[in-house]
């Protein structure tokens, strides 16, 4: 799967009292480019959780700011998948404002039983759509 991108402006209640984007926010924004890449392959996360009763559960970040977002920026958020094991799928994500890297991030997420919170083998669905 390419690397998927999305827009976001940056809100009042994305920032601190300075302007600047709070840094646990850029995780938010994150997460919804991660979503739209998947909505992107066809994977249903709704449908996922009920009919394999799995789900995606954020094991390890790992991230670097570069340089501040601001009020009313508009951002492009991407996702893709960089690494995909047996129950975890590893995610390279980026911030920027236009050219200009704000932000990068790798994000491993483990697939868990719903019920049990217990590590579970990714659907062939899943790795088929990601790959």
């Amino acid at each position: 799967m390419k690397r998927h991108s999305i827009p976001v402006r940056v809100y009042y209640q994305d920032t601190d009292a300075g302007g600047v984007v709070y840094h646990a926010q850029y995780l938010s924004f994150m997460e919804r480019a991660r979503s739209e890449l998947l909505n992107a392959a066809g994977i249903d996360l709704a449908r996922l959780t009920a009919e394999r009763r799995v789900l995606f559960l954020v094991f390890e970040i790992t991230i670097r700011y570069r340089a501040p977002a601001r009020l009313n920026d508009l951002l492009t958020v991407s996702a893709e998948v960089a690494k995909m094991g047996r129950a975890s799928l590893v995610f390279a994500q980026r911030v920027q404002r236009g050219a200009e890297l704000l932000t990068e991030a790798e994000v491993t997420v483990a697939l868990v039983d719903r019920d049990r919170l217990k590590p579970a083998r990714m659907p062939a669905e899943l790795e088929r759509a990601l790959q």
